[in-house]
């Protein structure tokens, strides 16, 4: 299994909104239109690639980023500097190879030489999303709070970094 973590390509959207689409339950909807709105958005774009074939991707934005979106409003209005991780996402069949782990390694890295000292995201408390706090559990995250959206509550979760 050849595995390589790269910026995202126009090329790469079908399979991004696919993944997404597998996985809206955990994180929210994305067609392309609203993919492309969020890229040009995006401080950070990655993707893991597995034998030539999208597996995963990454998302994050910087603080200043004109992104309308109550979960990253909630970071700017208390933190100077930081990167928004909007969205995380695995494919199933490539979920347990360590593929979002690469993907935090290689934001965290990236956060570390831009002098960022906060990488933020939530998941969801209400409906429960375990896998998800205990990944993000497993890279340092610890909640700063919890917001309702709607029929959702969300934690949000902050990994300072060193």
């Amino acid at each position: 299994m050849t595995i390589l973590l790269r910026d995202t390509r126009p090329g790469d959207h079908d399979a991004i909104v696919a993944l997404n689409a597998a996985e809206v339950r955990h994180t929210s909807a994305m067609d392309g239109a609203r993919l492309g709105v969020l890229a040009a958005l995006a401080a950070r774009h990655r993707v893991a690639v597995v034998d030539g074939e999208v597996a995963a991707f990454l998302l994050a934005m910087r603080e200043g980023a004109a992104y309308r979106n109550d979960n990253y409003a909630w970071f700017a209005a208390r933190y100077a500097r930081f990167c928004y991780v909007d969205r995380i996402v695995v494919g199933a069949r490539w979920q347990g190879r360590r593929l979002g782990s690469l993907l935090y390694e290689d934001l965290f890295a990236w956060a570390r030489a831009h002098a960022i000292p906060l990488v933020a995201c939530e998941f969801n408390r209400v409906p429960p999303n375990e896998p998800s706090r205990a990944f993000h559990a497993r890279h340092g995250f610890v909640e700063a709070g919890r917001q309702w959206l709607g029929g959702k509550q969300v934690s949000m979760q902050v990994a300072a970094l060193d």
